[in-house]
């Protein structure tokens, strides 16, 4: 069994299992329209983290001041505004 990308492949052949060991050790280039789907999904997951972090100001017994709505706002529309980590201006945590 070989694991590439995540996957385990079985292999009939000594020469399958190189061949996969080799691409595993080269991978292809990636194109540029998957490096970009790449760095905005790096950018949704950071986003998500942070607001994970303060999804505990949105609970029903507990009122958020405008500073917080307006902190979780931005971090929502983050993606409309960026494309990548690289790039990114993180609004200030209230």
């Amino acid at each position: 069994m070989i694991e590439y990308k995540g996957e385990l492949y079985d292999c009939d052949t000594e020469a399958e299992a190189e061949a996969l060991y080799q691409l595993a050790l080269n991978p292809p280039a990636l194109s540029a329209e998957e490096i970009a789907e790449d760095e905005l999904m790096r950018l949704r997951m950071q986003r998500d983290e942070l607001l994970a972090e303060t999804d505990w100001w949105a609970s029903s017994d507990l009122t958020m001041t405008p500073e917080q709505s307006a902190y979780r706002q931005a971090l929502r529309d983050i993606t409309e505004t960026y494309s990548s980590l690289a790039e990114v201006v993180w609004p200030e945590k209230p």
